[in-house]
């Protein structure tokens, strides 16, 4: 079963609201196995939404509606639906009798509009609304079923999983299950990442891959269809293990998690503790590692060194050092790296200096870094990066690839 949501309501054009509904019912619509391929969002005028179903039903089975099911003029939805498949509308007294009885019971008069509520698509099943009072219905025409739902989530989402959900699965010969897994992985491209597994990706089918860019991030959502739980699973397990003997040196975690989560806790897995010596972030590395609870047992602490005068005379680093090769150097990272451990006792320490813009530093253009890793009796580390972007970007990224190489490190360790 293919299905379109299609949200009525001016206010979400307008953005005074947020489409919240529709994500829920995408949701918990893939979960019983419905491929939602459209969303569509048309305010409160009775032409558009005609035009709007009319299109959806070209190609959907199931046409799933939020909204518009109200006491007021602009609320036209059912009205609309019923004329497009000829059906009229009549009173449900059941709901008739809900609407008069809220209204009783709050000491508030029943103005004539609100019997509006009550009316449903006839020959429609009835979907009771248990925390407001305009009732949702279930109806078909031809090959398409209607499903009318009111557009406030808290009615909206009890109405579908209460009733709603059994109703569809009523008219399916086949339940299938959508199970989706979420690949994160940073320090490469979205187009060289979809280069690596290019062939893996033409010839998809189920399970489907699907690449997305986020913050200096690449993400791989995949997602498997099948009647049993557990089949779906192994093919996506399948298809996980073909990935990452591509490019697992890249991966880092699933689902929502994000790089500061998974460093902070293969640091507290492994005992290791860390100190940070930021001049271009700032900050901002020590403040994500310190946002995670728990992190107090391995950040020993991090020192903002954003002046030569700081670099100098708190964590030590030459004179000689600054003025033969500059702040913006790979030999002082790596001077910050190793006085910063020593001098906060930690197993590691970690180092940022660059040029973050808008303007050159140093005769060094915008998102030229050095990032190095000291360890107690083995070779710092240096890593020189180029970056591109806006300067809030370009500090961003510099962390993630600090906790990119930490987490390298630390599985090298592992492995080693």
């Amino acid at each position: 079963m293919n299905a379109e949501i299609i949200a009525v309501g001016s206010e979400l054009l307008l953005g005074q609201i947020t489409n919240t509904n529709a994500r829920f019912l995408s949701q918990h619509l893939a979960e019983i196995g419905v491929n939602v391929y459209y969303h569509t969002v048309v305010g409160d005028n009775e032409q558009r939404l005609v035009d709007a179903v009319q299109l959806a039903q070209k190609r959907a089975d199931l046409i799933v509606f939020s909204g518009g099911l109200g006491p007021t003029k602009d609320d036209l939805t059912k009205e609309t639906i019923a004329r497009l498949i000829g059906k009229t509308l009549e009173y449900n007294e059941e709901a008739l009798e809900s609407i008069e009885a809220y209204f009783q019971k709050t000491g508030r008069t029943m103005t004539e509009n609100n019997k509006k509520q009550a009316l449903v698509i006839e020959g429609s099943t009835v979907l009771p609304n248990d925390n407001g009072m305009a009732p949702g219905m279930f109806a078909k025409t031809g090959d398409t079923y209607y499903m009318l739902l009111p557009g406030p989530p808290r009615e909206m989402q009890p109405m579908f999983t209460n009733y709603g959900r059994a109703e569809i699965l009523k008219t399916m010969e086949k339940i299938e299950r959508i199970e989706s897994r979420v690949l994160r992985f940073f320090g490469i491209g979205e187009s060289a990442l979809e280069t690596e597994i290019d062939d893996i990706l033409v010839k998809q089918n189920n399970p489907t891959i699907a690449p997305l860019a986020g913050d200096g991030e690449v993400i791989l959502r995949i997602t498997a269809k099948h009647e049993s739980l557990a089949e779906a699973e192994r093919l996506i397990q399948q298809a996980e293990d073909d990935i990452l003997k591509r490019v697992g040196a890249f991966f880092y975690g699933y689902g929502e998690t994000t790089i500061a989560s998974e460093l902070a806790a293969k640091l507290k897995e492994k005992q290791v503790t860390v100190a940070a010596a930021e001049s271009l972030t700032g900050g901002l590395f020590s403040g994500e590692l310190t946002a995670i609870p728990g992190t107090s047992a391995v950040v020993k602490g991090g020192i903002v060194c954003y002046t030569n005068e700081v670099k100098h005379k708190v964590l030590g680093v030459k004179s000689e050092t600054l003025a033969a090769h500059g702040a913006v150097s790979a030999e002082c990272a790596k001077e910050l790296a190793e006085n910063v451990r020593e001098l906060c006792g930690a197993d590691i320490g970690i180092s940022f200096t660059g040029a973050a813009g808008p303007d050159p530093l140093e005769g060094h253009e915008p998102g030229t870094v050095f990032l190095a890793i000291a360890r107690a009796g083995q070779q710092t580390i240096v890593h020189p990066l180029k970056m591109a972007g806006s300067r809030a970007g370009i500090r961003k990224r510099t962390v993630k690839y600090g906790c990119h190489y930490l987490l390298a490190l630390l599985d090298e360790a592992e492995q080693g």
